[in-house]
C-alpha cells in the first residue's frame, strides 16, 4: 500500500493519539481511549487504509518525490 497520508496529517494524527492514551491512563476517560494507538501507527507509518478504502490521499506527491 503506498502513502497516502500528508505531513500536516501524521503530525495531527499523532498528537490526537497521545491525547487519547494520555487521557486514558490518567483515568479521565475509559480504555477506549488506548485505542490512540491507531492514529499514532497510522501517522509514523504515513499509511491509512480508511482513506484508501474511500480514495482520499493527503499526501503532497510534489514535496514528497512522488512515493
Amino acid at each position: 500500500m503506498n502513502r497516502n497520508v500528508g505531513q500536516q496529517d501524521r503530525v495531527l494524527r499523532i498528537i490526537f493519539g497521545l491525547v487519547l492514551i494520555g487521557l486514558a491512563m490518567s483515568g479521565q476517560i475509559g480504555p477506549w481511549g488506548y485505542l490512540g494507538i491507531v492514529p499514532i501507527l497510522t501517522g509514523v507509518v504515513a499509511r491509512c487504509p480508511a482513506y484508501r478504502l474511500f480514495s482520499i490521499d493527503t499526501l503532497d506527491r510534489r514535496s514528497q518525490g512522488g512515493n
